[in-house]
């Protein structure tokens, strides 16, 4: 009995641990990232967060109003993801003319999508420190196997937000995609 308490105590606190490390790591990374933004923008040049890493902050994304500030990073790999939201390769950088596509981790940067409302408001840092405003314009779900994402048809004014669904899921590698939708506001 005793050794069955062990057992189920020690695999508990493995699996407690794990799942507090990755909300962690991303958090202490937004710090960095944080610190990494500033001297890219007093710079003007892209600075690493850290030597070995493979991305650079790019943009500087604020979900609603009152909501703490996200580093965006160059690229939407899973290493990049891990520590913050990440802009989408092909589609425009922050603060030029064409759409915006950003993804982020459901349980970590992004899970405050779930609370987003049409209308809402989305701002976003370009690299040039010009703030951009967008509003919320449609929320949806869709299968990732039978919709893709083409840029050719999103507007040049907007900004698409993708994370997975649904957001207390367990599996990490499911189809469906949760997106908010926006458009600048002029």
């Amino acid at each position: 009995m005793n050794r069955i308490l062990l057992t189920l105590s020690i695999t508990f606190g493995i699996v407690f641990t794990l799942g507090l490390w990755i909300p962690f790591k991303a958090m202490v990374a937004q710090e960095l990232l944080t610190l990494a933004w500033a001297e890219s923008q007093a710079r003007q040049t892209a600075k690493k967060p850290w030597p070995w890493a493979d991305t650079w902050p790019v943009a500087r994304l604020q979900l609603g109003e009152s909501a703490q500030p996200l580093i965006v990073l160059a690229g939407a790999h899973s290493e990049s993801l891990a520590f913050g939201p990440g802009h989408v390769t092909g589609s425009a950088e922050p603060g030029m003319a064409g759409p915006v596509v950003i993804a982020g981790h459901r349980d970590t940067h992004f899970g405050a999508l779930q609370d987003m409302r049409v209308d809402s408001t989305i701002r976003l840092q370009s690299r040039q420190g010009t703030w951009i405003d967008y509003r919320v314009t449609r929320l949806r779900i869709v299968d990732s196997r039978q919709e893709a994402m083409n840029l050719v048809d999103m507007a040049d004014n907007s900004l698409l937000l993708v994370t997975c669904y649904p957001f207390n899921g367990i599996d990490n590698q499911g189809p469906l995609r949760y997106l908010v939708e926006a458009r600048r506001i002029s």
